[in-house]
Formats: C-alpha cells, sequence, structure tokens
C-alpha cells in the first residue's frame, strides 16, 4: 500500500497542542494517537471525524486526564500524523473500520467509553456493534450510522459535491466555515498542518463518498446490521449534538428512540455550536463527557 508520511516539523509549536506523540503499527501503515493519564485508568477513545484530527480534542484531552481518566485520542489513517494512503480505494469503510479495531485490540483496551463525532461515529459506531464487549458506553455527538434508507439532505450533497469538484480542498478554511466561531489563523494552521499538498489529501476527498446514501452502497448493509445490534445495546448511551449543525440535525432523537441503553441518560444540547461543536462550545462539551463519566 503505497502510503505518505507528513513530515514532523509541520507539526511543531501548533497552538495548544503539547501532546507527546504516540505511534502504532498497523498492517505496515504508522497510526498516531495522544495517550494522556493514568495508564491504569479506564480509556476515553476520542474519535475525530472529517477532515479534523485529534487537534479537535485538543481543549478535552487536558480535563479527561485531570479527572482521573485515561483520554485516548487516535488520527485515522490518512489524517493528523497517521499515514496517508494515497489511493483513493484504500480509503475504504470497512478499511478504516478494520484498521481501527486492531488499533484498541493492539492497545490492549477494554471497558471504552467512546466519544464519537463526525465519522468517528460512523466508524466507532461500527466498532460497538462488531466488538461491544470491548466498550461500556457511548458518547455520540453530530454523527449518526447511515443505511441508505432516509435521502441525504440538501447540506450534505453540496458538501459531496464540493468535496469532489472543487480544485481547492482546504481542511483548515472548512472547520473554520463548520464553527460559528471564528478559528484563529493559528488553529486554522493547525488543521491544515498534516496536509503539505493535494496528494496527502486522499482520505479527506474520499471519506464524503463513503457515506452510504443508497441502499446498494457496499456499506450500507454492514451499518444495517450494526443498528440491529445496537437496538439491543443497553449498556449507557448519551447525545450531545449541536443546536446549530445542519448535517445531522435530528441523528440524535432517531438514536434515542432505538438504542435501549439511551434510556433515562442525561442527552443533551450543545449550544451556540455548529458542527464541530468541541470547536464552539468546548466547556459544555467538556462538562457533558466529564460528567458521563463520572457517573460509573
Amino acid at each position: 500500500m503505497k502510503s505518505l508520511r507528513t513530515p514532523d516539523e509541520r507539526f511543531e509549536g501548533l497552538v495548544d497542542y503539547p501532546f507527546k506523540p504516540n505511534f502504532t503499527d498497523l498492517d505496515g501503515l504508522r497510526m498516531h494517537y495522544v495517550d494522556e493519564g493514568p495508564a491504569d485508568a479506564l480509556p476515553v477513545l476520542l474519535m475525530h471525524g472529517e477532515p479534523t484530527w485529534s487537534y479537535l480534542y485538543r481543549k478535552v484531552i487536558p480535563a479527561v486526564s485531570r479527572a482521573g481518566f485515561r483520554a485516548i485520542a487516535p488520527d485515522l489513517i490518512g489524517f493528523g500524523r497517521s499515514d496517508k494512503p494515497v489511493i483513493r480505494e484504500e480509503h475504504s469503510y470497512s478499511n478504516h473500520v478494520d484498521w481501527m479495531t486492531n488499533f484498541i485490540q493492539d492497545l490492549g483496551l477494554s471497558n471504552i467509553t467512546l466519544v464519537g463525532h463526525d465519522w468517528g461515529g460512523l466508524i466507532g459506531l461500527r466498532m460497538v456493534a462488531e466488538v461491544g464487549h470491548m466498550f461500556s458506553q457511548v458518547m455520540a455527538c453530530n454523527t449518526f450510522l447511515p443505511t441508505g434508507d432516509i435521502p441525504a439532505s440538501a447540506e450534505f450533497i453540496r458538501w459531496l459535491a464540493y468535496s469532489q469538484e472543487s480544485a481547492e480542498f482546504h481542511p483548515g478554511a472548512l472547520i473554520d466555515r463548520g464553527s460559528l466561531r471564528e478559528l484563529s489563523l493559528g488553529e486554522i494552521t493547525a488543521y491544515d498542518a498534516p496536509f503539505p499538498d493535494d496528494t496527502y489529501k486522499a482520505g479527506p476527498r474520499v471519506f464524503p463518498t463513503l457515506v452510504p446514501i443508497t441502499q446498494d452502497d457496499p456499506s450500507a448493509a454492514p451499518n444495517k446490521r450494526a443498528w440491529e445490534t445496537l437496538a439491543q445495546w443497553t449498556k449507557p448511551f448519551i447525545t450531545a449534538f449541536s443546536d446549530s449543525d445542519p448535517i445531522t440535525r435530528g441523528g440524535d432523537v432517531f438514536m434515542q428512540s432505538v438504542i435501549p441503553g439511551t434510556k433515562g441518560q442525561p442527552h443533551t444540547t450543545i449550544h451556540n455550536a455548529g458542527h464541530f461543536a468541541q470547536e464552539d462550545n468546548a466547556p459544555q462539551f467538556t462538562d457533558i463527557l466529564i460528567n458521563f463519566l463520572k457517573q460509573k
């Protein structure tokens, strides 16, 4: 598998990102992750989505570790400091589920709290369905597990077209646009750091095409099977969706109607936040997570 590795110097001196890098090998691909907090503490798996990386959780990680938990924030293959396959077809939905499953197995994690945002939920919820014994609870934020049964929103169709047709694909600017607050130049630079040029962007470019928006999509059937398992999930499951995210609006209500583990849980709306809630309202996002962790 041909892949690229972003030069280390592009990650030097990033705003609010002082974390020591950690790496593990997944079938010849190097995956990067942040690992903060007591090594023997309960693990909190902070999964980012498209087109972000573990930088998204820079304000969350310290609070989780201070609360006595182990904060683990991986960079998906193709993102952040992880290796980046250059052939689009290598970035299949199933490959990403397999890579992340191998990651948590390689680290020997158990009793995991999953925090899934965007594609972090699309991948993470599949893992919960397929290796549920490794997870103890779930927090879903601005994410879903589509099966192609429901027509894609106009907002998603526009995003899909842009991702494939635009000559410029600028992750930092996209994250700034998807946030209600204006990101600083330093923050935008940090989101662009993993991608020196377009040859590094196969992952971010292809991810929108992997969302199963038709029933004949190859990922539609596995996601339907995952919903069958989630419909029997009785462990704690909370939703924390933004009040101003047009892409995933309503997904929280559906999850609460289908997943038994959502019953009686403190579901919360994150106020004054767009798609990237961790950017717009990190204090509320963090408080929701810490309170959820402490109820264990």
